[in-house]
């Protein structure tokens, strides 16, 4: 009995007239279903439910165990916390101190990149690490100031303050900084991290190195002493100034070639002397992190030396006072013409502070044997853009140069973050008097250094040629965009070709039409059966082959690269194989159908002549032949090909589908059905991913025979099936192998029947030790692998063939002929 729901539902349903049809019950009476191996597997036929929207609902909604593993997740640090031992603590210490000793000048020149001084940098790289460790799932990644975000920052401050508002440099930051990292959180929040997979490789590689390149330019004014233009403008415009000015070059220029000289020297001369002495390449390693270090320390001595008797007057330009401790705690200050001014620059800040990070993360999970959650690193980095600025801090993101050196170092945890921030602490309270002489030229020399590594080398890019030749014009064009304009542009860039050039290949998606090969499996100079263990027979010999062979379908023009010289044979006369290559939705539906109509309707000939009594009956868009005879001559080219009779779509590539895409294809069947007249096309479908595909295409009368209209031609179809063994300990197969093994011999010698050879693998009930009822047992456990209520759905290509071929020699005019 219907309940009080369905009554509802139906009453609904009749008041606003929708037609509620069952698309198999016209057509299951039609429809052999194989009762004489049904009536053995159970007592009723297997049907395919469909998928109803409450199911999907259903689906979308989580369960309470889903909400608290949801909470649980965004605290990673709870899962390992609680484990956390002296070894562990032993690599986070050297680790820690290691990346504080780095970050600490790295910060104040990053500060300067983002039009900040230099405190700011510090203040970045001490609360980015005190939070990550908390929310972040990466053990290596090292979360703080970085020159590409730092340089999208300084932008953002550059050309807000020359647009005239009067807004101290750290209050836009800090707005800044809030305001994305909201927006980072809530994708987080959401789990939406998959997002970052639309930025493709190619469009962060050049990003990246565009990025790399404006910063070294732009850090050459300060590392030659050069004043009098400004280092904010298109890198070229700044080279261009630069080379006019060199005749300015003063002292800085000595204090800043000679630093960058010297850090690539050390870093050379360690590296080669770390795989020449293998015995010390630890040691070497942290000599070499501490390049940097050792370098800022040097040149501020020799600052100090030069200096420290003309302070107000020295003799190159030096980094001065840095206040000691968090000077700027507060809450910021956000105003909504502020958020107006830096809202174009949200997108390029929002990207730089995933893209890279998640990128960096996801690099050293995979080198370290982990997985990072894309979803929980944006909390991280959320989290830390919004509470940083209440310390003085800028946006923040994770490093890759400090990255890389922490995960050398020994990292065990994220917990190394916490000595980090410890040595930047110190750091902020005791050293600023130290910082007063750091060379400005020297601090560019550290910047020019750390971004180099950020250029994709040469090989890299001939790499990408041999993948994607288009992807390397992608990567050029990037390039040259960010040189020439701004680096935010060439992202800009990147990631509209990219998309382009997917749009493109999904719109120009029209597959492929298949033909079908016999071939055979062969392990050195013999053929082998399902098991390689199992040699039929030699390759070249006929003997056992032919039980050893199986089809498979090759495009009919070996546009796969498969041999030329192997011929692929066409289906069937009449009957095509289609292959869709790109999935099949609104953007591709009509190009890749009309590929198909146009390849069928040249491959074959209508069924029936079209007659027009009367010339003003053709229609205007059919001039028709040219001869004036109604029948085609046997002269005429269509006359040997074969009429249209079925259409084979192979879905393995087709996930999801939408209305456009299966209107269209309603649309070219009854076109080809008109073609066909009086017979109707068989429209077999192969290799369907899901289940709502398939309603889909029920919905739209797919999957079962077509109904027979006036005219049609009657006939019974025939539905050929893939039926499976039951597979677990109940099976025919584990029931036969227990038989075997009670016993030592298997009696032979008894002539077998053929339906027991099928059934019981070539032995006979008493050979197996079996009873009859046994037996039966054995022989009832086949299963069909989908629903018969759509006999035109099937599991593989070769069953859509099988079926094919059956029911269009099964037709009248088959036989007939």
């Amino acid at each position: 009995m219907p309940g009080f729901a369905d009554k509802i539902a139906h009453g609904l349903v009749k008041a606003l007239g929708i037609k509620l049809e069952d698309q198999t019950s016209a057509s299951q009476d039609d429809v052999t279903r194989g009762e004489s191996i049904m009536s053995r597997q159970t007592s009723h036929s297997f049907f395919e439910s469909v998928p109803t929207s409450s199911e999907w609902l259903h689906d979308q909604v989580p369960s309470r165990e889903e909400f608290t593993e949801y909470g649980r997740s965004l605290f990673p640090f709870l899962s390992w916390i609680s484990h956390y031992n002296f070894q562990w603590f032993a690599g986070d210490l050297v680790a820690g101190i290691t990346i504080g000793a780095v970050v600490v000048p790295q910060g104040m020149a990053y500060a300067i990149l983002a039009n900040l001084d230099p405190q700011f940098g510090l203040y970045s790289s001490f609360i980015g690490v005190m939070i990550y460790w908390i929310f972040g799932t990466s053990k290596d990644i090292s979360i703080g100031p970085v020159a590409v975000l730092s340089t999208v920052v300084g932008n953002v401050v550059h050309d807000i303050r020359a647009s005239g508002l009067d807004v101290s440099a750290h209050v836009i930051v800090s707005a800044l900084s809030i305001i994305s990292g909201c927006i980072v959180l809530a994708i987080g929040l959401l789990r939406c991290g998959w997002i970052v997979d639309l930025i493709s490789i190619t469009s962060l590689s050049a990003f990246m190195t565009g990025s790399a390149i404006t910063i070294c330019v732009g850090q050459l004014p300060s590392l030659m002493g050069l004043t009098g233009f400004s280092s904010r403008d298109s890198p070229y415009l700044v080279l261009i100034n630069t080379l006019k000015n060199l005749g300015n070059t003063k002292l800085d220029a000595a204090m800043g070639l000679s630093a960058l000289f010297f850090l690539y020297l050390i870093r050379s001369g360690l590296t080669n002397s770390a795989e020449r002495y293998p015995r010390f390449k630890r040691l070497l390693f942290f000599a070499n992190t501490m390049r940097t270090v050792f370098i800022i320390l040097l040149y501020t001595l020799i600052s100090w030396a030069l200096n420290h008797h003309r302070r107000s007057d020295p003799m190159f330009k030096i980094l001065g006072s840095v206040p000691k401790g968090f000077r700027n705690i507060g809450v910021p200050e956000i105003s909504g013409d502020l958020v107006s001014k830096f809202g174009s620059y949200l997108p390029a800040t929002v990207i730089v502070l995933l893209v890279e990070h998640i990128a960096i993360s996801k690099s050293f999970g995979r080198v370290n044997n982990y997985t990072i959650d894309p979803s929980q690193e944006m909390v991280a980095i959320g989290m830390t853009n919004i509470i940083g600025p209440f310390f003085g801090a800028y946006p923040s993101t994770g490093s890759f140069s400090r990255t890389a050196i922490q995960s050398k170092a020994g990292v065990r945890t994220p917990a190394a973050g916490l000595v980090t921030g410890a040595v930047v602490l110190i750091a902020t309270y005791l050293l600023t008097a130290v910082f007063f002489y750091i060379p400005s030229a020297t601090l560019a020399a550290v910047i020019i250094h750390a971004v180099g590594d950020l250029i994709t080398p040469p090989n890299t890019v001939y790499q990408f040629w041999r993948v994607s030749p288009i992807e390397v014009f992608i990567f050029f064009i990037g390039v040259f965009v960010s040189i020439f304009t701004q680096i935010e542009d060439g992202l800009y860039a990147t990631v509209c070709l990219s998309a382009a050039v997917l749009i493109y290949r999904i719109l120009k998606a029209r597959g492929r039409f298949l033909g079908k090969v016999k071939v055979h499996s062969v392990l050195g100079d013999h053929i082998i059966g399902d098991d390689h263990r199992q040699l039929v027979g030699m390759y070249g010999t006929f003997d056992n082959v032919d039980t050893s062979a199986r089809n498979v379908f090759l495009p009919l023009d070996h546009g796969d690269g498969s041999n030329p010289e192997v011929e692929v044979d066409h289906p069937y006369p009449g009957i095509f194989i289609y292959r869709f290559s790109e999935g099949f939705n609104y953007p591709n539906a009509n190009f890749a159908l009309d590929y198909l109509t146009d390849f069928v309707q040249e491959n074959t000939r209508r069924t029936s002549p079209e007659d027009f009594d009367r010339p003003g009956d053709r229609p205007w868009n059919n001039p028709g032949p040219r001869q004036s005879s109604k029948r085609p001559a046997a002269s005429h080219p269509d006359y040997n090909l074969p009429p249209l009779k079925a259409v084979i779509l192979d879905f393995s590539s087709v996930n999801n589908v939408d209305i456009t895409s299966i209107q269209r294809l309603i649309d070219i069947r009854n076109q080809l059905d008109l073609y066909a007249a009086p017979n109707m096309v068989d429209w077999h479908i192969a290799c369907i991913n899901n289940r709502w595909t398939k309603r889909a295409l029920v919905s739209g009368g797919f999957g079962v025979p077509a109904g027979h209209g006036e005219g049609r031609t009657q006939r019974r179809w025939k539905s050929i099936f893939s039926v499976a063994e039951i597979g677990g300990k109940d099976s025919a197969a584990a029931t036969a192998q227990d038989a075997a093994d009670t016993r030592e011999h298997v009696l032979r010698g008894e002539e077998r029947k053929k339906d027991e050879e099928l059934a019981l693998g070539g032995y006979s009930p008493s050979e197996l030790g079996l009873s009859p009822g046994e037996a039966e047992k054995l022989r009832r456990k086949g299963a069909v692998v989908h629903g018969l209520d759509m006999p035109l759905f099937h599991v593989d290509l070769t069953n859509a063939l099988q079926s094919a071929i059956a029911n269009v020699e099964g037709r009248p005019e088959s036989r007939a002929a």
